[in-house]
């Protein structure tokens, strides 16, 4: 399997860059340090300059294509569409050819390719919390906050007793009438937010569908693409479309905007993809009629007001409605549209560790948003994005909760009004 197409592959899609600065007012970096370098036409430039043999990968540069979230707002706003998040990939790959991987990439590499590590890790550090971590007021929801220089103040949800794996049972028999999906849960839903992964497994089986769990898939592999590790990310690709090979599939779902986003990108990174079509969990519920059952539920006398925060991997999709539709249809909560939905939240999977004053202040970008919508829940499809808007909100002092939709759905279809 391929590890990524080469940066020598992208001459032509480089030189229909116009320079014409569109992807300025939508670059989270760029708004934030405000350097031609950070923005898309300026990566383009130096990533033009390499081809050209005009350019070494120093140190300058090599922190220039390092401050790049992927994702992927540029693409859309270009109006030449190119692909300046696959070229920085790229470049990454072309970075860590010549210079090895950084300490950061090796940590990632050693984690997200080995599952009974990356397993272990997550127990040990619960385990061991009360010496790595700083706890933190529990009225804000979270007990622990992250220790080590670079993630240092950082949130992070009590860690579980048991991952998916061991909540989950491979296989739910469905009615024959319905669909039959895979799951694709990937590393936060897996260990971090597993009750989340199991709600996503559970409820389209709830709906009558028969639902496959393998054990065999892995992490998605976006942190090896952000860290320009391509063999990596050739490895878990493989790994995961193996996992869900000959099961006879209608689809795979995902509850992660970023793991979605990974996928979808396969064939182009690796050459192939998924036997099945791959679907955001928002867009499959809609299709399932769960907007009307939502509905049709007595609503709660007494009601909160959830936000939504649009994940970059989703948005840039165009899977906006499906969330909002299912939020809107909630029997114990007011949805209020979030000024500033869609600006990134700044996590950026490895970039937070790499950069993480500059993933705070681009994050610190949402509290406006979220103050005046006078939410109490600000919800997202994306794990990621919702551990760092609990972190956004907790060193701001607001009392807001951030969930995941899946979990705002569950709430309305088991539990009684209070």
């Amino acid at each position: 399997m391929a590890e990524g197409k080469p940066l020598e592959e992208f001459g032509e899609e480089i030189a229909q860059c116009v320079r014409c600065g569109a992807c300025q007012a939508h670059c989270p970096v760029y708004l934030e340090t405000g350097r031609e370098g950070s923005v898309a036409r300026g990566k383009i430039v130096l990533a033009a300059a390499v081809l050209a043999g005009e350019a070494e990968l120093d140190e300058r540069l090599r922190e220039e294509i390092g401050l790049c979230l992927l994702c992927g707002s540029c693409v859309v706003k270009c109006p030449n569409k190119v692909p300046i998040d696959a070229i920085v990939a790229a470049l990454r790959r072309r970075i860590a050819d010549t210079h090895g991987l950084t300490s950061l990439a090796k940590g990632v590499a050693a984690l997200t390719g080995s599952k009974p590590l990356l397993g272990t890790l997550v127990k040990g550090a619960d385990l061991l919390a009360p010496l790595l971590f700083r706890k933190i007021p529990a009225t804000s929801g979270l007990r622990l906050r992250f220790g080590p220089a670079a993630l240092k103040d950082r949130s992070l949800p009590p860690l579980p007793d048991r991952d998916l794996f061991a909540r989950v049972p491979e296989f739910l028999q469905g009615d024959p009438s319905q669909p039959t999906v895979g799951i694709f849960a990937g590393c936060a839903l897996t260990y971090l937010y597993p009750q989340v992964g199991e709600i996503l497994a559970r409820l389209p089986h709830r709906l009558g569908c028969s639902v496959h769990l393998p054990r065999s898939q892995g992490c998605c592999g976006m942190p090896a693409l952000s860290s320009g590790n391509g063999p990596l990310v050739a490895s878990l690709a493989k790994a995961n479309i193996g996992a869900f090979a000959g099961r006879d599939l209608d689809c795979i779902l995902t509850a992660c905007a970023s793991c979605r986003g990974m996928l979808t990108g396969y064939a182009a990174e690796t050459g192939q993809a998924p036997a099945a079509e791959l679907v955001d969990i928002h867009v499959f519920l809609q299709r399932q009629g769960l907007v009307e059952q939502l509905a049709a539920l007595p609503k709660w006398p007494h009601r909160f007001r959830v936000a939504y925060h649009d994940p970059c991997h989703l948005r840039t999709a165009g899977i906006t409605r499906e969330p909002r539709a299912l939020l809107g249809a909630l029997p114990q909560a007011d949805f209020v549209e979030m000024e500033d939905a869609g600006l990134c939240c700044g996590l950026g999977g490895t970039f937070t560790a790499a950069h993480p004053d500059l993933s705070r202040a681009i994050g610190d970008r949402k509290l406006a948003g979220l103050r005046a919508s006078g939410a109490t829940v600000v919800a997202s499809g994306c794990p990621g994005c919702i551990l760092q808007l609990q972190d956004i909100v907790d060193r701001a002092g607001l009392a807001i909760k951030a969930v995941h939709t899946l979990e705002l759905i569950q709430q309305a279809l088991t539990e009684s009004p209070a």
